[in-house]
């Protein structure tokens, strides 16, 4: 069983989760709590809940498989922000921090996944 604390890219997908929650989510409005809000809440932390997952299985075919579908969320999260950006509930300074870090983590995830798989 691997230890997913070990793993840098399920620190930044944590760090990702808990910069959404603390920066990005507190400016949307009220009407958006059980919609996009929760979306892009669901998106965000099911990146490293996955990894985490992933991490209890016991093949690297599993483990990946869970890698698989964290890159898959990741995505869903880079889309969630870009929606909020253009509806404008966050600014232009939140977003471009916000897409950083998921494209971080993206990279991370697919370097993981290639290194893996060979």
């Amino acid at each position: 069983m691997r230890d997913y604390r070990k793993y840098d890219v399920w620190v930044k997908s944590h760090e990702l989760v808990l910069f959404i929650y603390k920066e990005v989510l507190a400016s949307f409005p009220i009407n958006e709590k059980y919609d996009l809000l929760s979306q892009l809440k669901r998106a965000a932390y099911s990146i490293p809940l996955n990894i985490v997952e992933g991490c209890g299985r016991s093949t690297d075919k599993d483990f990946v498989h869970f890698l698989d579908i964290s890159l898959g969320s990741a995505q869903e999260t880079e889309y969630c922000l870009l929606l909020a950006f253009d509806l404008q509930y966050i600014n232009n300074e939140i977003y471009q921090l916000s897409n950083s870090k998921v494209n971080s983590v993206k990279a991370m995830l697919i370097n993981l996944i290639k290194s893996i798989r060979k």
